[in-house]
């Protein structure tokens, strides 16, 4: 059975609409606090760690909640439906709030109902492409993923250009148009994706037509599926065998260990280089778009390796491809045009791992529960995000800049031995008994 293509781009169309909202939220909120509420860095920054923090109990709270709902609409649908139905109206609120008047409490309420909001279905939304995926192909499929979702995050850097006008003052720039291109936004990729993804009817297509697949990981093997009876109404009791649960454990933590790395890189890179190299006039924007453009390039070639080569050696390699590249940039004393071909090679590493990631740990579980395992691994990864801006900010403010990606490296390596004890989760196809099977097609 082939991945269909068609299927998982209009699946992807919900975590596009969550991305726009988050490279908006990301760029222009911190201006509005800033400029708008007159707040200084450190509340502007406690402020927006809000969505990090929430995240910690949500995405894991509503990723179960959605394995145990059952409507005509499907599991995941009715979050992914009501969320952005909520988020749109509370983002209206947040920009009118924002124009007519300066109270701070208010703006703040309203935004912490929408991050409340965003929250509720960011888990079922990612869910929903394992849930209708043959487990083979979750790479590829997730590669597809990530691509929709950075194009998503492109749209709203497109309409930042092309709508938001800066006033004289910061203060009294219009975000209206930005908001309302948004939010149509937001509503018509998730209108799309509720037409043309049934997902009730989708999803006994996809169980009635994949049969159990005994990867080299055994992940869908006879020992899981026997240690986790149906019960009578047919939900299932979730015991992971100990060998797969030793497996989850050192997946999640080394899921941890490379956000801890990769995110202390990306959050202090603009001021590593104006306080290490002596460059100014955002000269640290180039390698950071380099190694998005990178990684946006290499999700599908990356994909397509991990099925040939399997999940985990994809990860590693790309986890010693990144720490090279860290450790090579530690050593430079002053800045050279060849950061940027380093830079590509990190995009690069990260997308091997990303792509690869996700699919290793919902693996490890039954289709009945994605929406519990999705919810912990964006657990792991937001408390990096949490943990490595404040532990990665001391050393940079009380030893000294150039600690930046030696702490990287270090974190990097952790990641590589903590993976090595991953033995569950890499599925790889089986190999065809004919050759003209290699050229078999979806119905």
């Amino acid at each position: 059975m082939k991945l269909n293509y068609k299927r998982t781009i209009l699946i992807g169309l919900a975590f596009m609409s969550i991305c726009s909202f988050w490279q908006f939220y990301d760029n222009e909120i911190p201006k509005i606090l800033t400029y708008h509420f007159g707040l200084g860095e450190t509340w502007t920054g406690v402020i927006m760690a809000l969505d990090n923090v929430l995240a910690l109990f949500m995405l894991p709270l509503f990723g179960a909640l959605s394995d145990k709902t059952n409507t005509r609409i499907g599991k995941r649908m009715p979050f992914i439906l009501a969320g952005t139905g909520a988020s749109a109206v509370l983002l209206f609120l947040l920009i009118y709030v924002a124009h007519m008047s300066d109270n701070l409490a208010l703006f703040i309420v309203i935004l912490l109902f929408l991050l409340l909001s965003m929250g509720t279905y960011r888990s079922p939304a990612v869910a929903l492409m394992p849930e209708l995926t043959p487990a083979v192909h979750r790479s590829k499929a997730n590669a597809i993923i990530n691509l929709m979702g950075t194009l998503g995050a492109v749209y709203t850097l497109v309409m930042i250009k092309v709508l938001l006008k800066s006033a004289a003052n910061e203060a009294d720039t219009n975000y209206i148009p930005l908001m309302l291109s948004l939010i149509i936004f937001m509503v018509l990729t998730v209108a799309i994706l509720f037409i043309t993804i049934p997902e009730s009817k989708l999803i006994t297509k996809v169980r009635e037509n994949v049969k159990d697949f005994d990867g080299e990981g055994g992940l869908i093997s006879k020992e899981l599926v026997e240690s986790n009876p149906e019960t009578t109404d047919g939900s299932v009791k979730e015991v992971l065998p100990a060998p797969v649960r030793q497996s989850m454990a050192f997946l999640l933590l080394s899921v941890f260990l490379w956000f801890t790395a990769y995110n202390a890189v990306t959050t202090a890179f603009s001021r590593y280089v104006t306080e290490v190299w002596d460059l100014h006039n955002g000269a640290y924007a180039d390698c950071l778009m380099i190694a998005t453009v990178a990684a946006v390039f290499a999700y599908l070639p990356i994909g397509i390796l991990s099925s040939k080569i399997g999940r985990k050696l994809t990860i590693m390699l790309g986890i010693t491809l990144m720490t090279l590249c860290y450790l090579a940039a530690a050593m430079m004393p002053t800045y050279s045009s060849v950061l940027n071909f380093y830079f590509a090679l990190i995009g690069i590493g990260w997308a091997a791992i990303n792509v690869n990631s996700y699919p290793m740990v919902v693996e490890m579980g039954r289709s009945s529960v994605i929406g519990k395992y999705t919810g912990l691994y964006y657990t792991f990864s937001m408390a990096a995000q949490v943990f490595t801006p404040i532990f990665s900010g001391f050393l940079l403010e009380h030893v000294s800049y150039r600690t930046l990606f030696p702490y990287a490296v270090v974190f990097s390596c952790l990641a590589f031995i903590t993976m090595i004890m991953v033995k569950h989760g890499d599925t790889k196809p089986k190999k065809k008994k004919h050759i003209l099977e290699n050229f078999d097609v979806d119905d």
